[in-house]
């Protein structure tokens, strides 16, 4: 992972964030081809910004709580 500065936001590739959710490397390229996590494209790469994940995954805990 990333961590240059705290200007900079910290990037994850496709296999840090399976491990940071907990999830397969297919699960992650699923979630990006339904377009239901945030990524960013550079060249042929894909990133996800750290804060950006932690954001969208406390947005699916708390839909998945309501009744």
């Amino acid at each position: 992972m990333e961590t240059s500065g705290k200007d900079k936001p910290r990037l994850m590739t496709t296999d840090e964030v399976a491990k940071y959710l907990r999830i397969s490397k297919a699960s992650v390229y699923r979630l990006v081809r339904n377009r239901e996590i945030p990524v960013s494209k550079i060249g042929q790469q894909l990133r996800f910004r750290k804060d950006v994940v932690d954001n969208w995954l406390s947005k699916k805990e708390s839909e998945s709580q309501k009744p």
